[in-house]
């Protein structure tokens, strides 16, 4: 085996990774705190990435700079979207739920459909084809700038959790709905704040999914089923588990691809889900019950 053929697949595996733990941060946030597994995450993502297209296409906003538009604009959509809808089912039977989500990510699916068709789109700023050479390593400059941005979101998300008072609000919440409420949290506000936040961080996983690879209106329920088996794999009570948990899949993803082809590459990584499931119910990263 060439050493040097392993490495690059390896660097390719942790930048795949990284981006696939920010697709799943959203995912997990929402899950361990509301206890809502939103069926219908993915389908954010595809919206975030098909935004971020718009703002580059349509007003030549770099796909980078347009983050923070396609973080806020997605919030917005989320938290009306609990306070409007979800709300109705958040302590009810999480099978109502599932199809409460289920239901929205066939809706946005089509809708995706009607406003922009089956068709491809790619999003190819100048820079697009770039890469940095160290040594016989070749790393695509777009992947290592979605990188960077995927690790310093997440890193962002876990001092969020821990060092602000909503962050630790969020965390009340989760652990103890009573007393959080005891100590002033206003739970309708705080579940849709919870919701919006999820959604907005898929909105700009989306927009660095766009960049990195083509999309179109089905790429939504693929997305969802990598992020339920990350936040699995990493714990959902902790973002760096998440993240730990994405670089375990973007890797295991691209050995695969190296060693038993790319038709298997989901097969080895649900693998591996089945295995952490087994071994550690509670994720990497997980705290013991």
């Amino acid at each position: 085996m060439d050493v040097g053929l392993l490495a690059q697949i390896l660097i390719n595996g942790v930048f795949l990774g990284g981006l696939y733990a920010i697709m799943a941060l959203g995912l997990a946030l929402v899950w361990g705190v509301l206890n809502i597994v939103n069926l219908a995450h993915g389908a954010f993502i595809m919206l975030g990435a098909y935004l971020s297209w718009y703002l580059y296409a349509g007003l030549g906003i770099d796909p980078f700079l347009g983050l923070p538009i396609n973080a806020v604009v997605m919030f917005m959509v989320g938290y009306a979207l609990q306070r409007g809808l979800l709300n109705l089912v958040v302590r009810a039977p999480m099978f109502n739920t599932l199809l409460i989500t289920f239901g929205l990510e066939v809706v946005l699916t089509y809708l995706a459909q009607l406003a922009f068709s089956a068709d491809f789109r790619t999003i190819n700023p100048p820079y697009a084809g770039n890469s940095i050479a160290l040594g016989s390593l070749v790393l695509p400059q777009a992947r290592l700038m979605a990188f960077g941005v995927a690790v310093v979101l997440t890193v962002a998300m876990w001092a969020f959790l821990l060092r602000t008072k909503l962050g630790r609000a969020i965390r009340a919440t989760a652990q103890n709905l009573v007393a959080a409420r005891l100590y002033g949290v206003e739970p309708r506000h705080l579940y849709a704040t919870t919701f919006g936040i999820g959604i907005g961080l898929a909105g700009a996983a989306g927009g660095l999914y766009g960049t990195v690879s083509q999309i179109n209106p089905y790429i939504g329920a693929t997305l969802t089923a990598k992020c339920f088996a990350i936040s699995i794999i990493g714990g959902l009570d902790n973002p760096l588990g998440v993240l730990l948990g994405g670089l375990v899949l973007g890797v295991i993803e691209s050995l695969a691809v190296l060693y038993i082809g790319a038709t298997f590459a989901d097969v080895a990584s649900f693998s591996v889900l089945v295995l952490v499931l087994i071994v550690r119910p509670r994720g990497l990263l997980g705290k013991a019950a």
